[in-house]
């Protein structure tokens, strides 16, 4: 099985990474919010309840 793409606030990350505020479809958000967080940090809370966290990807 795979792991998820999206995270909700306050839960932890599963790796080292930038992780950037995403929709609530994975649609991307204008000026979206970002955190650098370490394995096991937990997510910041976002601008909108409706909003997860996602992983961003390498250029």
């Amino acid at each position: 099985m795979g792991q998820s793409n999206l995270f909700h606030p306050g839960s932890k990350a599963p790796n080292n990474g930038v992780y950037v505020e995403v929709g609530e479809n994975g649609d991307p958000v204008v000026n979206p919010k970002s955190a650098h967080l370490h394995r096991g940090d937990r997510f910041p809370e976002t601008t909108n309840d409706a909003r997860h966290w996602r992983r961003k990807r390498k250029p």
